[in-house]
């Protein structure tokens, strides 16, 4: 019988344990790498206290056994995290947020102007220690990831307020900006590890839609999430205008009145009202169309490791998507879902 993905999520991070005091090591190492004047700079943005989710990936798609730990898996979630990091920075910037991980954002610590030159240090410095690989593959794959990543974020910036998105719009912006970075993690592990060519597809293809459904469980966490909870300010999609899928589903649901004024409000530059957003999304029962969005988006990863069922890989991947399942039932019980 195939390994089925254990339930107990607290026992997938303690298995990677050994892989993130790795990492912690390689990051602090790193941040020695930065010039004096700026280390105290790269070191917060570096810190430990974020989910990990991109080195996870790599860690679980290049599982050798407990406490295997590759010197370049190790790399290379470092590689994909500090890019992660950097386009937080850059993120926080343009949302204007304040919270990022429970602690104020880099721009709200060092100023914006500062933050955004920060961004592109850790950006820089993560294609150079790509670049030290033996093989050029890594480099290769991580700077045209980051390149899309961040072609995915200014098509978002550049079409703030444009009310004309489709669905079709809007998945190929959260391909690029999200689904990328995870797609790369779990190719990157694949391969690093010793793995065929066709099992590196396979992840690749794991990590894409893993991708895609967790950003549109984010773009609802924006709406319906709290603070406190999800450890970042909320609501910056409705206040910097973005047209995403719970607010795409609400302008389809609503009446054309309420449509028109909400599209005039959008254009007019003034913030939707996030309690009276999350109200209206209540009463249309619009939270259930986006969990299903998200359930289709995790079968189809899950079903691209199914030719591959008896890799050690594979349970622990497929975790990967129970606990998104998980995270998304704990905001379902939220009293806007309900």
């Amino acid at each position: 019988m195939p390994p089925q993905p254990p339930r107990d999520f607290a026992g997938l991070f303690e298995r990677v344990s050994p892989h993130m005091a790795a990492l912690d090591r390689f990051m602090r190492t790193e941040v020695e790498h930065f010039e004096p004047e700026i280390r105290g700079m790269a070191a917060y943005c570096l810190d430990t206290s974020g989910k990990r989710l991109r080195p996870t990936m790599v860690f679980v798609s290049g599982w050798q056994g407990e406490g295997v730990v590759s010197d370049d898996l190790v790399r290379a979630a470092g590689v994909v995290e500090m890019v992660h990091l950097a386009t937080l920075v850059h993120d926080d910037i343009m949302d204007r947020a304040e919270i990022r991980r429970n602690r104020r954002t880099a721009a709200r610590e060092f100023g914006p102007d500062a933050a955004v030159l920060l961004g592109d240090a850790l950006f820089s410095q993560a294609l150079h220690v790509a670049s030290q690989f033996p093989t050029t593959e890594v480099c290769r794959l991580v700077s045209e990831s980051t390149r899309k990543v961040c072609s995915g974020e200014i098509m978002q910036t550049l079409r703030r307020r444009d009310i004309n998105i489709s669905l079709a719009d809007y998945r190929r912006m959260i391909d690029l900006k999200t689904a990328e970075l995870f797609r790369v993690s779990c190719f990157l592990g694949a391969r690093l590890s010793g793995h065929d060519l066709e099992f590196a597809r396979a992840a690749d293809r794991f990590g894409h839609h893993l991708g895609i459904a967790y950003q549109i469980y984010d773009d609802l966490a924006d709406f319906v999430g709290e603070e406190q909870r999800i450890g970042k300010t909320l609501g910056t999609d409705l206040a910097t205008g973005k047209l995403t899928l719970p607010l795409m589903l609400l302008l389809e649901s609503v009446s054309p009145e309420e449509r028109a004024a909400i599209i005039a409000s959008l254009r007019g530059g003034q913030p939707l009202d996030l309690a009276a957003s999350r109200q209206r999304m209540q009463e249309m029962g619009i939270g259930a169309g986006i969990v299903r969005a998200i359930d289709e988006e995790l079968a189809i990863s899950a079903a691209a490791l199914k030719p591959h069922a008896e890799r050690a890989p594979v349970a622990l991947m497929l975790q990967l998507g129970e606990m998104l399942k998980a995270q998304v039932a704990s905001l379902q019980a939220a009293p806007v879902m309900r």
